[in-house]
């Protein structure tokens, strides 16, 4: 790196995550693909501001728009497979994943910085679609971020749990190509 280009990002990342390549084929991807996009997916709502990212959540649901919290339909058979394969990589038994969130990321959608909700523990994303890069941040004390970048390869998995669950932001800037990612979440120890 030059100097006129410095690093604006830390080569190590926090502690707590695990990454996983490829831990489903091409034609599970393309199924999984379409029974997302087949789920009843509606536009992500913070407040009264309408994200272009498209979702839906099983299990679980936390509303934006009123910070409540709620049991919503059930994960559905076809997620069942996946859930297993995301626990096995968080070292969870698959019962713990509780909720579900299924996201179709359309050319311009972004997710911005933020923490997830504190009534959820560990946090395990599958990538479908194209690659992308989980952005992550953390305010120093002198007011600047220390900074780190995890390439999300298609078809893989990352485990958010300790030190870059709860201290690290994370984002994913707007892309140009279509992606889907299904999040799986367990419940904190208060909500158990």
């Amino acid at each position: 790196m030059s100097a006129l280009f410095p690093a604006l990002f830390e080569e190590s990342l926090p502690r707590g995550i695990e990454q996983a390549k490829n831990i489903l084929g091409p034609r599970e991807e393309a199924d999984l693909i379409r029974f997302v996009d087949a789920a009843g997916l509606a536009p992500f709502r913070f407040r009264q501001w309408q994200g272009r990212r498209l979702t839906r959540s099983f299990g679980w649901r936390y509303d934006f728009t009123d910070s409540s919290f709620a049991e919503t339909e059930a994960i559905p058979d076809w997620l069942l497979p996946l859930r297993a394969r995301a626990a096995a990589l968080a070292g969870l038994e698959a019962d713990a994943l509780v909720q579900a969130l299924a996201i179709r990321y359309d050319p311009g959608a972004r997710i911005g910085w933020h923490r997830d909700r504190p009534v959820f523990e560990n946090v395990v994303g599958v990538s479908l679609g194209a690659p992308a890069v989980l952005r992550l941040r953390r305010r120093r004390a002198d007011g600047k971020f220390d900074r780190a970048e995890l390439p999300l390869a298609q078809r893989g998995a990352y485990h958010l749990c300790g030190e870059a669950r709860h201290l690290w932001e994370h984002s994913i800037a707007p892309m140009d190509a279509p992606r889907w990612s299904i999040t799986f979440r367990s419940l904190a120890e208060q909500r158990r």
